[in-house]
């Protein structure tokens, strides 16, 4: 790994925007290298302003943001920080967002409305990105909006080895807190070796972050429930999982997630929920003081990531969460 550091401290450039910069961190701290010096500040409008303070000619960029809150305002400046490292000639800038802002609205549900999420890659390819890097997509389709190599990662594993370790041998079951969650959880049951369930949910088109459930498909009944999802943003969909789940037997209802959002109200109705803990990792910064919150680092997956990037190594070979998957590049 000391020669890998070496040579990356010679080529690799680690720039980092302002949302995160404990995670951007620990990524410099896994490479080996020392983040780019940046100059950035909101002019009194509320524009931003960002300068390198050191040459990036020729350079291999890697631009890291986390789309939190205000997420607008962290991804404009991460699109300006990418057109800045195009206009002073790096020489390939790849994109890191270990969550992807604007992902849940990668498709038309009804006439008139956008496709964000295909904007987001539109935006970053025009402002200069050659590659994407990003955790756990909302969808695994939203890979083909952006014009160029996109690198999948998955939090799976780091996720479900830390779930592992707490069973104790107890009967298991994953379930899907959705529909659109099944792929993700059928991973989860070729790791756990455990049976699948589905909960059947509706959610009102006119009331945003508002889940009606009602059934649940499966076999749940004196098992502890593994929840599965991408992501928690005001806690709703998980509590009211959590609820049906004991509601039809369960022993006991622990949550995994990427990316822990956690807008408010969701630390308090995860709090007075009866689920037992909630995983997730730092993709985003975790302000929450919710005392069942288990927080695991993704600094390492990130790293690596970018290694076998700049290398031009596998990344499917270190992060396909299924032997036979087909995920990555």
């Amino acid at each position: 790994m000391a020669t890998l550091k070496a040579k990356a401290r010679k080529h690799l450039m680690l720039f980092s925007g302002r949302s995160h910069p404990a995670l951007a961190e620990a990524v410099a701290a896994e490479l080996g290298v020392v983040l780019a010096p940046t100059a950035a500040y909101d002019f009194a409008n509320g524009e931003i302003f960002v300068r390198f303070r050191e040459s990036v000619r020729g350079a291999d960029a890697f631009v890291l943001q986390s789309h939190t809150a205000p997420i607008n305002k962290w991804i404009m400046e991460q699109l300006i920080m990418v057109d800045a490292l195009k206009r002073a000639s790096a020489k390939r800038i790849t994109v890191v967002m270990p969550f992807y802002g604007y992902a849940r609205q990668d498709k038309k549900h009804r006439g008139r409305e956008p496709i964000s999420a295909r904007l987001m890659a539109d935006l970053f390819k025009a402002a200069g990105a050659d590659r994407l890097i990003t955790v756990d997509l909302h969808t695994a389709q939203i890979q083909g909006f952006f014009d160029g190599p996109v690198d999948h990662l998955f939090a799976l594993p780091l996720l479900a080895d830390y779930v592992q370790s707490t069973l104790d041998g107890q009967p298991v079951t994953v379930v899907s807190p959705d529909a659109g969650r099944v792929r993700v959880a059928e991973r989860w049951t070729d790791v756990l070796g455990a049976p699948l369930a589905i909960i059947h949910k509706r959610r009102d088109p006119d009331v945003p972050n508002q889940v009606r459930v009602f059934e649940v498909v499966g076999e749940v009944k004196d098992r502890v429930c593994i929840v599965v999802d991408d992501m928690i943003d005001t806690g709703g969909t998980i509590a009211k999982a959590a609820e049906t789940l004991y509601e039809q037997g369960a022993r006991d209802v622990i949550v995994a997630a990427t990316h822990g959002i956690l807008s408010d109200p969701a630390t308090e109705r995860l709090r007075e929920s009866r689920i037992s803990e909630v995983v997730v990792t730092d993709t985003l910064p975790i302000t929450s003081t919710l005392e069942k919150l288990t927080v695991l680092p993704i600094a390492p997956l990130l790293a690596t990531a970018i290694h076998e990037v700049f290398v031009d190594g596998s990344v499917t070979r270190l992060f396909d969460p299924t032997p036979n998957g087909d995920q990555g590049e």
